[in-house]
């Protein structure tokens, strides 16, 4: 007989909101029809984080993904003119990525969508819920790695 777990309703509830929350910002950005894959507007948003112009394997590390992966998005976004390789400066053999102009638009656009999805998804609730929802997803994002429980 098998003990009866007491954080799985929770945990579904969080897969569920997870999902909801991806098809209701999917819808937002196809709505701008900004012409960019959620991996993509990953890479979009990775790329912003960087003071200078990162390198295709810092992109793979940050991402975790594999390298041939990033070169892939980043063809279609240079392809698209959001992003553009560019060398080097003490490297010749190096190649850096650099958001263009129409990539940092593409950007706002994306935040914009992110917004308006947010604000959808927390529509039904109050000010204070919102501040309490807040503090425990910081909680759950920033907290103590615990260890865990032998399945």
């Amino acid at each position: 007989m098998s003990t009866p777990d007491p954080d799985g309703p929770l945990a579904e509830q969080l897969l569920r909101l997870t999902r909801r929350m991806w098809r209701i910002q999917k819808r937002h950005l196809e709505a701008r029809e900004l012409g960019v894959t959620p991996a993509q507007s990953r890479l979009l948003r990775t790329l912003a984080h960087y003071d200078t112009p990162p390198r295709m394997a810092d992109l793979a590390a940050r991402l975790e993904v594999v390298p041939r992966a990033v070169t892939t998005l980043v063809d279609g976004l240079e392809a698209s003119g959001k992003v553009r390789r560019v060398p080097d400066a003490t490297n010749r053999r190096v190649t850096r990525i650099e958001i263009t102009d129409e990539g940092h638009e593409t950007l706002r656009e994306l935040r914009a969508a992110r917004r308006s999805a947010a604000a959808e998804i927390l529509a039904p609730l109050s000010a204070e819920q919102r501040e309490m929802l807040g503090g425990l997803l910081d909680t759950l994002v920033d907290g103590p790695v615990v260890a865990a429980k032998h399945c």
